[in-house]
C-alpha cells in the first residue's frame, strides 16, 4: 500500500501525525541530494534503490513575515528550522545577530539566565561552529530575556531571523553567460542572485514574464521595461539536467504558493504526445491555509510550549527512579535538530500520542511524562522521525529565578493578555523593561495577569462542583427564563452606568465649583428621571425572576413564567421619558463646548476619568439611554422569535417590541450623529498638533496601526481615516501618552496602488494625494483589504463633496514634502525608549484606550466595527479560568467596547481588571485541552490563553456571539456613505 502510494500521502500522514495544521510551508527532503520530494511520485522510486534512507522534514516555504504562521505549534518548527540553518551555517550574520539568536534559543531551552548553568549548557551544546568566541555576547544577552517563555523566545527568534539576508535562503550554484561562478535562490518575492553570501540581483515575481528550462540552461524571460538594462531573456548554466529541473520545479511552486489564490489547475494531458514538463504546484496556497486556519475550519489542538533541555541541565526536585535517571536522546532527523535536541512538540488529537525515533539509549520514559515512550516508525526502509516536548515538572531552581510576579497563586504562567501598557494590574507589580524588540514586534511583556488580585483569588469566588448541581436542581432550564434573565444582568450594569452620571459625576461636580449651573441643571435633570425609572423597573424584573426560579412565593402556581407583560407595561412608561432622550443630544454637545471654553473643566473631567468607577470615556455614558432602546429591541426580538404564537406570554412580548421598535426608529438618525460626535471628541483627546479635528460634516471611518515606509525603512504608525482626510501619526513622548500627528493627505483626488511588487514589502500600498505620496504596509492581507475598501469609500465621499478639506495642523506646517523627504518620520532610538518608558508611567485608563489597543494589536477597528460593538453588549456571571490552574473562579463580567470587565460580583462599583480583545481568537476547547465540562469558550492571544464557562446553552451562545463581534472585524454590511453629513 505504501509502496504504491503518492509522496503527498506521506506528507500527509506526518502532518497529521504532528497534528500540524499548517503543513503547508513543509516539505520532505532527501539528505543526499539536497531537494524536495515531488509529491506526485511514487514512494517506492525513492526507496527501490536502498533500505536505509532518511528522509526530512523541513520548511519550504518561508513566508516574509512570521506574523502570517497563525498556530504557535508551526512557529516553533521554524524556530527549530532558524536553530538548524545556524548550526549548517546557512544563515550567515554578523556576531551580534548570532549571538542574539542563539541567546533567545537559549532562553527556549533552559529558561532563565543562571551564569554557571549557561556555560555548562554552552560548553555541551555547540549552536554554530567556533562559539567559544562568542559565548560572553551570548550570555549577556540571555540576561536580558529574564521572564521570557519558550513560545516568547520563538517569536523574537523569528523576529530576528526574518530580518536577516539569508533568511530562508537555500543556494543552487550556478553560472552567468561570461562563466562567472554564482549562486540562485528562490524566495517568496522572486529569484535572487547570489555572489557567494551577498545578493548581488533580484527578479520579482512581477518582473518575470516565464521560466523554463533546456537541459543545463535555466532561463528567466523578464517583461519589457525601457528602464532595464536587462536583456529580455536571462540564462544561467547549472550542473546537471536533474539539478536544473529540480530547481525550475522549486520556483515553480514558489511562485505559486505565494502569489497564487487558489492551486492551479492540472494541466491537460495530450492526446498524441507531449512536450515540457507537465509539472504543476500541487497543495493549498498560503491564501488559502491562512483562510483556512482564520474561518476555523479545523479541530484546534492545545500546543504549549515548553523549555526542552531544561532536565538535563538543571536538577528536579522529584526523585526519579533509578530506570530514568538519564534523559533520553531523541533523534531530530525528521525535523530540524540535532541528536541531543530534546525539543518540544507537545500535541493530542483525538488522544494520540506524538511519537519520534530514538536511539538505543532513548526507550525509557521519562519519570514526569503520562505519555508512551517515542518510537520510530518506518516507511519501507525510510525512517520518519518527530520532536516532541516533554511535559516537565516546574524545578526549584525556575521558580527561584523566576520573578515572584511572574508565579500568580492561581497557576498562570503567562502575562498580561494584552501587553503590560493595557492591563489595568490591581496588584502594581513591576512589567519588564529589557525587551529585545520595539514595543510594536515584541510579544506581550511578561507581567501578572489583570485577572489576578487579592479579591479574585479569594476561596469564596471559588465555585464547588455541588453548589453547581444544587443551581441547576433549583433554577428553570427553559430559554425564555434565561432571556428574562438577560434583561435583569444587562439592567444592573445599566443602572452602574446611569449612576456614574447621576451619583458620582453629580457628587464630584458639586464639590468643584468648575461646571455652569445651566449645563449642571441640563444633564442631570435629564439623567435622574431616568435612574429612578430604571430603579423601579430593575426592581420588577427581579421580582419577577424570583417567582420564576420560585424563591419567592412559592406557592403560587403559573402565571408568573413569563416577562413580555413586565416589559410591556415599562416600555410604555418609558415613552414617556423620551423628551429626556432628545435632550441628550444638546447634553453632549453642550458638555464638550464647556470643555472647549474651559480649562478648569477640561482638567475636572480629565481626572474623573482616570477614577476606576469611570471605566469608559465620560462621554460614553451620555450615550448609554439611547443604546440601552436598541438592547430592549433585540432581547424581545429574541424572545417572540422563541415563543410560539399560541404562548400566553407570545402578545404582550409582540406589543413591546411594536412599541420600543417605534421608539429606536425614532432616535435612531440622533444616536447615529451622537455616536460620531462622541469618536471624533474621544480621538481628539488622544492626539496632539491638531486643533480643529471636530468640524461639521466629518465623519470617522477607520483607525489603525500600519507601517510606513520611509528613510528608515518600515515605520509603525497610528492612521486615522476620516470621510476628507486621512492622518498618520507616531506614538507621543507626553505623559498621557497621546499620538503626535506627523502629517495628513486630503482625500479629495487621492488613488490608491497595489506595491507589493515594486517595494517587495507584502501587503504594501502607495497612496498617492494631489501634492504627496506615502507608501504603507498593512499587517495581514485581511487588514490591507480592509484599508483600501473604507479609503476607497472615503476617496468617493470626498470627491461627491465640492468643500475643500481644512488645515488641520496647528503645533507644526502640513506635511507636503516629497516622499523622498522622510525627516519627519523619523524618530531615533532614544525617542522610542522614552515613549515606551512614558507609557508605562502614565495611568492605566489612557493605556486601555481603543487606539492603543489597536497600536500594541497592530490592528485596526472602523466604525461600523464600533457600531456593532454598540449592539453587542452583555453582562453576567461567568467562571473563569486560567490555562495552567485548577479551579473556576465565579466573576461578575461586563462586556461593552471590545473588552471585557471583571467584577468580584454585580454590586462593586468599579471594575477590578479588564481584557481588551481587539486580536484575541475565540474557540471552543478541544478534547485534548481536558476541560470537560459545558458550554466553555475559550479565548487566546499569542499565550494567553482564557477559558470561561457560562450556566446554560442560550448564555453560552450569546456571550459567543458578542465577543465573536469584537474578535472578528466586521464585515461591511453598511456603508457610511448613505448618512447625510452631520452638523453640530
Amino acid at each position: 500500500m505504501w509502496q504504491r502510494a503518492p509522496g503527498k500521502v506521506l506528507h500527509d500522514a506526518v502532518c497529521n501525525h504532528l497534528n500540524l495544521v499548517e503543513g503547508d510551508y513543509f516539505g520532505l527532503e532527501f539528505p543526499d541530494h539536497k531537494k524536495m520530494m515531488v509529491c506526485k511520485k511514487l514512494i517506492f522510486t525513492w526507496f527501490s534503490s536502498t533500505y536505509h534512507v532518511v528522509v526530512k522534514f523541513v520548511v519550504k516555504f518561508f513566508p516574509p513575515d512570521h506574523a502570517q504562521l497563525q498556530e504557535e505549534l508551526t512557529r516553533y518548527l521554524f524556530a527549530l528550522q532558524v536553530k538548524q540553518d545556524l548550526a549548517q551555517g546557512r544563515l550567515t550574520c554578523n556576531d551580534t545577530s548570532t549571538a542574539l539568536l542563539i541567546s533567545h534559543i537559549v532562553q527556549s531551552e533552559i529558561g532563565d539566565f543562571d551564569e554557571t548553568i549557561d556555560r555548562e549548557h554552552l560548553a555541551k551544546n555547540k549552536y554554530i561552529p567556533q562559539q567559544e568566541a562568542l559565548e560572553d555576547k551570548i550570555m549577556e544577552f540571555h540576561r536580558n530575556h529574564m521572564g521570557q517563555t519558550p513560545a516568547e523566545s520563538d517569536f523574537q527568534l523569528l523576529e530576528i531571523a526574518r530580518r536577516l539576508e539569508m533568511y530562508g535562503i537555500r543556494l543552487h550554484p550556478a553560472k552567468d553567460r561570461e562563466g562567472t561562478k554564482i549562486n540562485l535562490a528562490v524566495a517568496n518575492t522572486g529569484i535572487l542572485v547570489f555572489q557567494g553570501h551577498t545578493k548581488i540581483n533580484a527578479f520579482n515575481w512581477a518582473k518575470v514574464r516565464k521560466l523554463s528550462f533546456k537541459r543545463k540552461r535555466f532561463l528567466i524571460k523578464l517583461r519589457p521595461d525601457v528602464n532595464s538594462s536587462f536583456q529580455d531573456t536571462l540564462e544561467f548554466l547549472m550542473a546537471s539536467r536533474d539539478f536544473c529541473k529540480s530547481f525550475w520545479k522549486i520556483c515553480v511552486e514558489h511562485h505559486a504558493f505565494f502569489r497564487l489564490f487558489e492551486e492551479p489547475k492540472p494541466k491537460p494531458k495530450p492526446v498524441l504526445f507531449s512536450r515540457g514538463s507537465s509539472f504543476r504546484f500541487s497543495g493549498r496556497t498560503q491564501k488559502q491555509v491562512l483562510d483556512y486556519v482564520k474561518e476555523g475550519g479545523h479541530k484546534k489542538v492545545q500546543f504549549e510550549r515548553k523549555h526542552s533541555k531544561i532536565r538535563s541541565i538543571r536538577s528536579l526536585t522529584a526523585q526519579p527512579s533509578e530506570q530514568h535517571t538519564e534523559v533520553p536522546k531523541q533523534s531530530s532527523s525528521f525535523a530540524y535538530g540535532d541528536d541531543n535536541d530534546a525539543a518540544a512538540v507537545q500535541s493530542c488529537q483525538q488522544g494520540k500520542e506524538l511519537k519520534a525515533s530514538m536511539e538505543d539509549t532513548g526507550q525509557h520514559k521519562s519519570p514526569s511524562l503520562k505519555k508512551s515512550p517515542k518510537e520510530g516508525r518506518k516507511v519501507d526502509g525510510a525512517v520518519v522521525s518527530a520532536v516532541e516536548e516533554e511535559e516537565e515538572a516546574a524545578t526549584d531552581r525556575m521558580q527561584q529565578n523566576r520573578p515572584q510576579s511572574q508565579q500568580p497563586s492561581t497557576g498562570s504562567l503567562t502575562g498580561s493578555p494584552h501587553l503590560s501598557e493595557l492591563s489595568i494590574n490591581s496588584q502594581g507589580g513591576p512589567s519588564v523593561a529589557n525587551m529585545s524588540l520595539s514595543p510594536n514586534l515584541s510579544p506581550d511583556a511578561k507581567q501578572s495577569s489583570p485577572l489576578i488580585s487579592p479579591l479574585l483569588n479569594d476561596p469564596s469566588c471559588i465555585r464547588t462542583e455541588e453548589e453547581e448541581e444544587v443551581k441547576k436542581k433549583r433554577f428553570p432550564t427553559e430559554k425564555a427564563y434565561f432571556i428574562a434573565k438577560e434583561v435583569a444582568t444587562t439592567e444592573r450594569t445599566y443602572l452602574k452606568d446611569l449612576e456614574v452620571i447621576t451619583s458620582w459625576f453629580q457628587s464630584a461636580v458639586n464639590k468643584e465649583d468648575c461646571m455652569p449651573e445651566t449645563l449642571k441643571n441640563l444633564i442631570f435633570s435629564n439623567f435622574e428621571p431616568l435612574h429612578k425609572f430604571h430603579t423601579g423597573f430593575l426592581k420588577e424584573i427581579e421580582q419577577r425572576l424570583a417567582l420564576w426560579e420560585g424563591r419567592s412565593n412559592a406557592h403560587i402556581k403559573g402565571g408568573h413564567q413569563r416577562i413580555g407583560d413586565v416589559m410591556l407595561k415599562n416600555i410604555q412608561s418609558m415613552k414617556q421619558l423620551t423628551i429626556h432622550l432628545w435632550k441628550h443630544d444638546e447634553i453632549l454637545t453642550e458638555l464638550e463646548n464647556g470643555i472647549k471654553n474651559s480649562r478648569k473643566l477640561e482638567t475636572f473631567c480629565r481626572d474623573f476619568e482616570l477614577q476606576k468607577v469611570c471605566y469608559l470615556p465620560l462621554n460614553t455614558f451620555l450615550l448609554r439611554p439611547l443604546h440601552r432602546l436598541m438592547h430592549y429591541k433585540q432581547i424581545m426580538e429574541r424572545l417572540c422569535k422563541h415563543y410560539p404564537p399560541n404562548h400566553p406570554d407570545f402578545r404582550d412580548s409582540r406589543a413591546a417590541l411594536a412599541e420600543i421598535t417605534e421608539m429606536v426608529a425614532q432616535l435612531h438618525g440622533n444616536m447615529i450623529k451622537m455616536e460620531n460626535f462622541q469618536k471624533l471628541h474621544e480621538l481628539k483627546k488622544d492626539l496632539i498638533g491638531i486643533d480643529n479635528l471636530v468640524i461639521p460634516g466629518r465623519e470617522f471611518i477607520r483607525l489603525g496601526s500600519l507601517s510606513k515606509l520611509s528613510g528608515k525603512g518600515l515605520q509603525q504608525r497610528m492612521f486615522f481615516l476620516f470621510n476628507d482626510i486621512l492622518l498618520y501619526t507616531s506614538r507621543g513622548l507626553t505623559a498621557s501618552n497621546q499620538f503626535k500627528v506627523h502629517g495628513h493627505l486630503p482625500l479629495y483626488g487621492m488613488t490608491i496602488e497595489d506595491s507589493e511588487e515594486e517595494w517587495g514589502v507584502p501587503h504594501c500600498l502607495t497612496l498617492r494625494g494631489q501634492q504627496q505620496s506615502i507608501i504603507v504596509a498593512a499587517s495581514t492581507r485581511a487588514e490591507m483589504d480592509k484599508w483600501i475598501e473604507d479609503i476607497q469609500m472615503a476617496i468617493d465621499l470626498a470627491e461627491k463633496s465640492s468643500d475643500p478639506a481644512p488645515e488641520l495642523l496647528a503645533s507644526s506646517p502640513p506635511d507636503n514634502k516629497s516622499p523622498d523627504e522622510t525627516t519627519v518620520d523619523q524618530e531615533s532610538e532614544d525617542d522610542l525608549s522614552a515613549s515606551r518608558t512614558s507609557l508605562e508611567r502614565q495611568s492605566p485608563h489612557r493605556g486601555n484606550t481603543t487606539v492603543h489597543v489597536c497600536w500594541h494589536r497592530n490592528t485596526s477597528v472602523s466604525m461600523i466595527d464600533f457600531s456593532i460593538a454598540v449592539e453587542n453588549q452583555l453582562s453576567g456571571n461567568l467562571l473563569r479560568k486560567f490555562k495552567n490552574s485548577n479551579g473556576w473562579q465565579k466573576l461578575w463580567v461586563v462586556f461593552t467596547n471590545f473588552c471585557m470587565f471583571f467584577y468580584k460580583s454585580h454590586q462593586d462599583n468599579h471594575p477590578l481588571a479588564s481584557l481588551p480583545l481587539l486580536g484575541y481568537s475565540l474557540t471552543i476547547p478541544s478534547e485534548s485541552e481536558n476541560i470537560h465540562k459545558d458550554y466553555v469558550f475559550k479565548l487566546h492571544f499569542k499565550s494567553h490563553v482564557y477559558y470561561f464557562r457560562a450556566e446554560s446553552e442560550y448564555t453560552f451562545e450569546r456571550w459567543m456571539e458578542v465577543i465573536r463581534s469584537a474578535t472578528s472585524s466586521a464585515l461591511r454590511t453598511r456603508a457610511l456613505s448613505h448618512r447625510e453629513p452631520h452638523t453640530y
